[in-house]
């Protein structure tokens, strides 16, 4: 028997004739159909601590496309951080002080995902409370901020010792808890703020045109406690812009500028700071060539319970979930409950298409010092599950992740978690929630070691990195275990990295791609002909994590950015 193998596995260099073909003869030995079977998850997942300090409070994060590190911010203002900027390097001059202090503190960070080494960046203007996303190049923009930073536009791109380009008032409406969403041609959607019921449009290069739009559904949405900060915006597969704020919701043309139709509104409560839900654009699936869009928002707060939660009465956080097909006109909320109530939480799609909530509190309140009992279990949901199977709680940190902690999905198929702080300083000792300041990397199910045999390695030498709209691209993949491959259950992902503040991750995006064919060229190597994504607005120019996803177990995301 091992002479007979020994003489197939020569079989494709001596004849043009694929190996696939002779699969018939052997019973499906080699990776034949057997019958799309997926791999089921066991409640393996876990977390690791992999820094104890990462030099500032990650109020905002985003990972990065040109160099893999994620960007890490909090403000200029909330006194010394726990890292210096560079010796040498000329300090911050503090803004309106009479007595011309300078600010020698690091408010940004450069964090390498691998080594969890961080490197000091100089933020100029306060950025507390922004917002951001990726230029088609790669380029992070960051729009907003408070005081001398709510106009401003900041730049930073991707090379090993770039740092911060300021570009003061290059806004025309001051941004301060505004939301910011990337349109098919490049530019930004930037909308809302404190009592700034204005949106504006923004180059990818960081100018405006300093002509804001009044909006009178931000005006009309907003209550005593401003529970319509932070909008939720999403770019729908048509081109126009879903607007969630407070309760209610519209689909906007960003080109006519017209409200088309507004939603029913989704009961129970509120669901943007300081109520802070959680909304995600569910994954766009492009293989039956016309994909449905719908969206998913979760937790939240009752209206009066920011302004009880000041007099320290926490209100029990929401725990119910709606779900909308934005494309359909006549479409209605359809609830669903979650495993626990969560507040302040962060929802990231995984690879798999899989949505994760995870960080938050299960009363209280976004602000300082307005939450309670944090939640310290992530649930998984799975959207294409019958309705009574789609959660999932999964294992618990020990660590409290409260007002102004955040995650991001990494090239790994981890999920990486800073930040928590809920004092208007750095504060380690004498209050209950002390600044966060430790990263830890959680895993999900899919990275149970026992499911490493049917984990896909994309071979990037052999694949395509730089993608055209609407044309077919080649990804090469191997398997260390070629007997358990199903070729029939195989798809690839594309993930838009988002910019993550607040509970909410602006410009996320997962989209299932179209796959033309799949092919063994030698034993344990796959080709997969790939159709990419038609237009911007199915998937708007620049960087992308793309994912082969072989019975539930994704690869380790390669870069490829499309234009």
């Amino acid at each position: 028997m091992a002479v007979l193998l020994r003489a197939l596995c020569l079989l494709p260099f001596l004849t043009h004739v694929s190996f696939g073909q002779f699969l018939p003869f052997f019973g499906g030995w080699f990776g034949g159909n057997n019958g799309g079977s997926a791999v089921s998850y066991s409640d393996s997942s876990n977390w690791e601590l992999v820094s104890k300090d990462s030099g500032v409070s990650a109020m905002h994060l985003i990972l990065m496309p040109k160099n893999n590190k994620a960007i890490m911010f909090d403000a200029t203002v909330f006194g010394p951080s726990k890292i210096q900027l560079p010796d040498g390097e000329n300090c911050r001059l503090v803004p309106d002080s009479k007595t011309n202090e300078t600010d020698c503190w690091a408010h940004a960070v450069e964090y390498d995902i691998g080594t969890a080494e961080v490197r000091p960046l100089k933020v100029w203007t306060n950025p507390w409370c922004s917002s951001g996303g990726l230029a088609a190049d790669g380029t992070l923009v960051g729009t907003g901020g408070w005081k001398e930073g709510g106009k401003s536009v900041r730049l930073l791109s991707g090379c090993a010792t770039c740092d911060w380009k300021d570009i003061p008032d290059a806004l025309a409406g001051y941004r301060w808890y505004a939301t910011q969403q990337i349109l098919p041609d490049g530019r930004f959607f930037v909308i809302g703020g404190r009592r700034t019921f204005t949106y504006e449009f923004l180059s990818p290069k960081g100018t405006g045109n300093l002509k804001s739009f009044t909006f009178d559904f931000l005006r009309e949405t907003t209550d005593l406690a401003e529970n319509n900060l932070y909008p939720f915006v999403h770019l729908s597969p048509d081109g126009n812009l879903f607007i969630f704020a407070n309760n209610r919701s519209i689909l906007f043309n960003p080109t006519t500028q017209k409200i088309l139709r507004e939603f029913p509104v989704l009961p129970g409560g509120s669901r943007n700071y300081p109520a802070s839900g959680m909304s995600a654009l569910l994954p766009l699936n492009l293989q039956d060539g016309n994909a449905e869009a719908e969206v998913l928002v979760c937790g939240g707060a009752k209206p009066e319970a920011f302004g009880l939660a000041e007099n320290k009465t926490f209100l029990p956080a929401l725990e119910d979930c709606g779900r909308i097909d934005i494309k359909n006109p006549n479409s209605d909320w359809k609830i669903e409950t979650m495993p626990s109530r969560r507040v302040m939480g962060d929802m990231l799609i995984l690879p798999t298409g899989d949505v994760l909530m995870i960080n938050g509190a299960k009363k209280g309140t976004s602000a300082w010092d307005l939450a309670d009992v944090p939640n310290f279990t992530p649930v998984l949901y799975s959207p294409e599950k019958s309705v009574n199977e789609r959660f999932k709680e999964l294992e618990p940190s020990s660590i409290p992740r409260m007002y102004h902690s955040t995650s991001a999905v990494l090239p790994e198929g981890k999920i990486l978690v800073a930040g928590s702080n809920t004092n208007p300083d750095y504060k380690f000792k004498g209050v209950k929630y002390p600044t966060e300041m430790r990263v830890e990397k959680f895993s999900p199910p899919y990275l149970d070691p026992s499911l490493q045999g049917q984990k896909p390695e994309i071979l990037l030498e052999y694949s395509q990195v730089a993608l055209t709209y609407g044309e077919s691209f080649k990804v090469k993949v191997k398997f260390s275990n070629d007997w358990e491959v199903d070729m029939t259950d195989m798809k690839v992902t594309m993930y838009a990295p988002p910019f993550t503040t607040h509970g909410y991750s602006m410009n996320q995006r997962l989209l299932i791609l179209e796959t033309s064919s799949v092919g063994r060229t030698f034993l344990g190597f796959y080709d997969i002909v790939v159709m990419a994504p038609p237009s911007g607005t199915v998937a708007p120019p620049g960087y992308y994590l793309l994912y082969v996803v072989h019975r539930g177990v994704p690869s380790t995301g390669m870069w490829v950015q499309i234009q």
